[in-house]
């Protein structure tokens, strides 16, 4: 970054404002990002023209493409909220499961501790023979993926290959019902989602989500990050709770900051004019922004990614939106400018 970074950015027309947009997964905290694009919408001369996502971010994709499609700005917000409400009214994966008989229903857990419990012992093969999935049920009932298809938007949407360990890239035809579902697959939970002979895990695990589709494809330079889990965390956990919940932060971090670090040395090495004709030509500039939403969310529990009441949905929705809010009044004046409004390196990667 270096020098660019302090450069005072020069505005450009609004027209011109256009924006690829960067969604991490999180479960039920993905209805932060449902604010988060319920208010940029809104924003005159702000275009979305490109969206990666992995998880609950593929979810809020599919359904704002859907709703664009549909109805433009006014049909996407429609769309993200229709959705929103049916994950409300299917509830929690858990929630379509009943622990009375389990061998932990005398124990003094909650359904959400008898759950985590029940699964480390029993896989979704065994405790879900009949494939229940409340995801499946709301993504049939909320989305239309012919309109997905029609929208004037690229979609990226990551899941992770079970048996090779690499990142699948769902895009243009391939992306479905089954490929968001793969996209959302927590492997203790459900089953491994096949598609065309290949099975697929959560994609937080290899990409949350994968920046790298944004390098090659002709989508905006400037990428907006809509982050859910914190980056950094002060205090060593020590309670199994908190333990775990660091674990989870950790790990469906690691390949974003794995892809921060990368693009970080690409624009340093542009930077300091170290990369000559015709090599210079094979790398593409992005300019990095970010909405924190894992700061704000800092105080959650990994349980509370589980609870899809209405209440709590909306709580996030609106704290998304304040974000949002805060972001453009603040960070939206370098888009266009061809700088970043974040210091990879200081924010993402320095210890």
């Amino acid at each position: 970054m270096g020098t660019a970074y302090l450069r005072k950015p020069v505005m450009p027309k609004q027209k011109d404002r256009e924006i690829s947009l960067a969604l991490q997964g999180g479960g039920a905290h993905g209805a932060f990002t449902w604010g988060v694009l319920d208010r940029l919408i809104e924003e005159p001369g702000l275009t979305i023209k490109a969206i990666t996502a992995t998880s609950a971010g593929a979810t809020n994709a599919v359904a704002f493409a859907a709703g664009l499609a549909q109805g433009g700005e006014d049909g996407a917000k429609a769309s993200l909220e229709r959705y929103w409400r049916t994950i409300s009214e299917k509830g929690a994966p858990f929630s379509a499961f009943s622990w009375s008989n389990s061998p932990f229903a005398a124990l003094p857990f909650g359904p959400f501790q008898a759950a985590m419990a029940f699964t480390s012992i029993a896989s979704p093969y065994e405790f879900n023979p009949f494939d229940i999935n409340p995801l499946r049920d709301a993504l049939d009932e909320a989305i239309d993926f012919e309109a997905v298809h029609a929208a004037p938007i690229d979609l990226f949407l990551s899941a992770t290959n079970v048996e090779t360990g690499r990142v699948k890239v769902f895009q243009d035809g391939e992306i479905s019902r089954d490929a968001v579902l793969a996209s959302a697959c927590l492997p203790q939970t459900f089953r491994a989602v096949e598609i065309n002979g290949s099975a697929y895990w959560d994609g937080g695990y290899m990409g949350n989500p994968s920046l790298f589709p944004l390098i090659y494809a002709k989508a905006p330079r400037d990428v907006l990050l809509v982050l859910l889990n914190p980056i950094s965390r002060l205090g060593v956990p020590r309670r199994v709770p908190e333990i775990m919940d660091r674990l989870n932060e950790i790990s469906f971090n690691a390949s974003l900051i794995g892809e921060l670090r990368a693009i970080a040395f690409v624009q340093k090495l542009l930077d300091d004019g170290m990369l000559k004709e015709p090599l210079v030509k094979k790398y593409r500039r992005l300019t990095i922004h970010a909405i924190r939403g894992g700061q704000v969310l800092r105080d959650l529990s990994l349980q509370t990614k589980y609870d899809t009441s209405w209440t709590f949905l909306t709580h996030l929705r609106d704290k998304g939106r304040a974000e949002a809010e805060r972001w453009l009044g603040s960070c939206s004046k370098y888009l266009g400018t061809g700088d970043s409004s974040v210091d990879l390196q200081k924010e993402f990667l320095h210890d």
